[in-house]
């Protein structure tokens, strides 16, 4: 079943600049892709139109069947994960509370919240850090407190922009191995990457390659 269609796909920037062009694009539940290109390919553009970061100014990008559109907004968000090159942490909570925001704003109980945290953290082997503040962790860590935080609430969908971009090749691979045994379960994947360990492993992934917002090559 497609999770991600997108059909004849334009992005151009108020100042002109194109982001995407004619991008027509299905994912099938249960997939990995790897979104490889150079810098400024579109790889961020494609994963903003479909968390609804941006709109596409031509085409239609749905999520599950849902368009993504500015009114669709709170739905979509319950049906995917996000997870930033930059973390996105809010550096006056706690590791907890940081993961369990995700789950207050969508209404769940404090029963439920905490134990849907305190799996989080264990799937992301940090249940001991949950009490510490963002600055408390390495980088490593605050990336897998961010991976907690994008599953807390079970989504079918995860969207990773380039999530090891600024790692070191042992957090990498740390990073790597949950984000594989995700997918062993039955999550659907798209993660941005120019990470040499991402393109040369052995994991059974998709690969789409973006140039100048075209796409190159589908594998």
């Amino acid at each position: 079943m497609p999770i991600i269609r997108l059909d004849r796909v334009d992005k151009i920037y108020a100042n002109g600049t194109i982001g995407l062009q004619n991008i027509s694009l299905t994912v099938q539940a249960g997939e990995f892709w790897l979104i490889t290109g150079h810098s400024g390919s579109g790889k961020s553009t494609l994963l903003k139109l479909l968390y609804g970061g941006e709109f596409p100014t031509r085409g239609t990008v749905e999520v599950q069947e849902l368009p993504v559109t500015p009114a669709n907004l709170l739905p979509l968000r319950r049906r995917l994960g996000i997870i930033f090159q930059d973390y996105k942490l809010l550096a006056d909570r706690t590791v907890r509370e940081n993961i369990a925001l995700v789950l207050q704003c969508q209404g769940y109980s404090p029963l439920e919240v905490k134990k849907r945290v305190s799996y989080a953290l264990q799937r992301v082997h940090l249940a001991d850090k949950g009490q510490c503040l963002p600055g408390e962790l390495s980088g490593g860590e605050q990336q897998r407190v961010s991976i907690a935080r994008a599953i807390v609430h079970h989504p079918p969908l995860l969207l990773a922009d380039e999530p090891t971009g600024n790692l070191d090749p042992e957090n990498t691979w740390q990073v790597m191995q949950i984000l594989h045994k995700l997918h062993q379960e039955g999550m659907t994947i798209l993660l941005t990457t120019h990470d040499r360990q991402w393109l040369s492993c052995d994991y059974p992934y998709r690969r789409l390659e973006l140039n100048h917002g075209r796409i190159q090559t589908i594998v």
